[in-house]
């Protein structure tokens, strides 16, 4: 099968950044369906407790896998511009040492991960009553922790490359393969926890599969190569360069919600459901706002590889306003229905009450978001992901820890735990307008 990739260094750049992020949001959608999937499955038909396992291990989760996104998301900066630059043979030496990186860091994790699990839920004060299905949950969701990283390297790959539409085949196809096996697993063979994990795990092994397929059949100059997969030091060390700041960036960030969930874990499994629903929902408000990020980083990627610095600031200025609108939107069906989306997952009322109080916290501060997402992307497509690492590191764990150490010092309201979230939004947005528009950021294409 062959795709058409899209050039995102000519032409109406609304049009390009549509087009490229229609595909990436819809991939999101359904790549949110894989934990979302897990909790309603387990919420509504094994208990609360298990929607609270479920919950409390998804930020271990993503502090383990964070850092490998961030290195891909390198990768990813390096292929766009060795693209847009027509350097063919490069581009593909980024290709093949990417995959390398892939191999060499999801074998290392995954050991990490399988001997991590247990003192980690220990360490934020997972309750008893969830620990042990959590740790069972996150041990089965480690072991196939490899197979969802090689996608997403994949579809990277692809998405440097301008073509969004075949990660997004793949990721329908195991999405529809995880939401069956959850049922079938779990309501039909009664497996509880255990069933959504291996339906996770067999769900993203399909998608490893595919995605892998089509890099290796292909007939374009990205086609990967077994014999090939190998270390290019020079390659290597800008891949790095740029994705090892990301990569801090986000298994920081996401360290420091493993914290936070340590606070969230005292009040009991019914918050902590409702507290790991609303976070999910909140994952699918974010998703346009991560399909827009991901646009813009390739789209600047590309254009800075073509030294078409004009559509770069172009190109964030007209992303950032669709960001805009978007996020408007979701604000409204979420005041409107967001009671309704908590009770998909339980019908407990502690469990919705809990949820739809932080729900109401973060609604009127979903505005400041656009701006983080957008802007972070320009500047890791620029190369400057350091900053990013930085800016975000600083609102999001050391200002977002510093409040919740003091507001847990001075009452034990959960919304005002809930409040350090925006408190940070906007701190972060601040940091990042005055940076974007103070600061000389736009680099000079390197050839090395």
């Amino acid at each position: 099968m062959r795709e058409k990739t899209i050039d995102l260094t000519n032409g109406s750049i609304v049009k390009a950044i549509l087009l490229f992020s229609i595909p990436l949001l819809v991939g999101n959608l359904f790549q949110q369906l894989y934990n979302a999937v897990d909790s309603y499955v387990v919420g509504n038909y094994v208990g609360t407790n298990a929607l609270a396992a479920v919950g409390a291990s998804t930020p271990v989760i993503n502090m383990l896998i964070g850092f490998f996104m961030g290195i891909s998301t390198g990768a990813g900066v390096v292929i766009a511009q060795y693209f847009g630059a027509e350097e063919v043979k490069k581009m593909k030496l980024a290709i093949h040492n990417s995959m390398a990186l892939t191999l060499v860091l999801g074998i290392a994790l995954t050991i990490v991960g399988l001997f991590c699990t247990n003192p980690l839920l220990r360490a934020i004060g997972v309750p008893e009553e969830v620990f042990s299905q959590a740790s069972l949950y996150l041990g089965i969701y480690f072991a196939g922790l490899i197979f969802m990283m090689v996608y997403n390297m994949g579809s990277g790959i692809l998405r440097s490359v301008g073509d969004s539409k075949r990660p997004l085949y793949f990721l329908i196809f195991s999405s529809a393969v995880n939401i069956v096996l959850d049922f079938l697993f779990v309501k039909g063979f009664g497996w509880g926890v255990a069933g959504a994990g291996y339906a996770t795990l067999i769900a993203q092994a399909v998608s490893a599969v595919m995605i892998m397929y089509v890099l290796m059949k292909t007939d374009e100059n990205y086609k990967v190569s077994l014999r090939s997969i190998g270390f290019n030091k020079s390659i290597l060390l800008k891949i790095i360069k740029i994705g090892l700041p990301t990569g801090f960036q986000q298994s920081i960030v996401a360290l420091s919600n493993v914290i936070v969930q340590s606070y969230i874990n005292v009040y009991g499994s019914s918050v902590i459901a409702g507290y790991s629903v609303t976070i999910k929902i909140d994952g699918f408000v974010n998703l346009p706002l991560q399909a827009f990020n991901m646009s813009v980083t390739t789209f600047v990627g590309q254009n800075i590889g073509a030294k078409k610095y004009d559509r770069v600031k172009k190109g964030a200025y007209m992303t950032t306003a669709l960001a805009m609108i978007t996020i408007g939107m979701f604000v409204v069906l979420m005041y409107l229905f967001g009671r309704n989306f908590i009770a998909l997952f339980n019908q407990e009322e502690a469990v919705i009450e809990a949820g739809r109080l932080m729900q109401l916290v973060f609604l009127p501060f979903y505005i400041f978001l656009p701006i983080n997402q957008v802007i972070n992307g320009v500047l890791r497509g620029a190369g400057r992901s350091s900053v990013p690492m930085y800016i975000m590191v600083f609102s999001f764990v050391v200002l977002r820890q510093a409040y919740l150490f003091v507001v847990t010092k001075l009452t034990d309201n959960i919304a005002y735990i809930f409040f350090g979230w925006p408190v940070t939004w906007i701190v972060c947005s601040a940091i990042f307008v005055f940076y974007f528009f103070k600061v000389d950021w736009l680099p000079q294409y390197d050839n090395g």
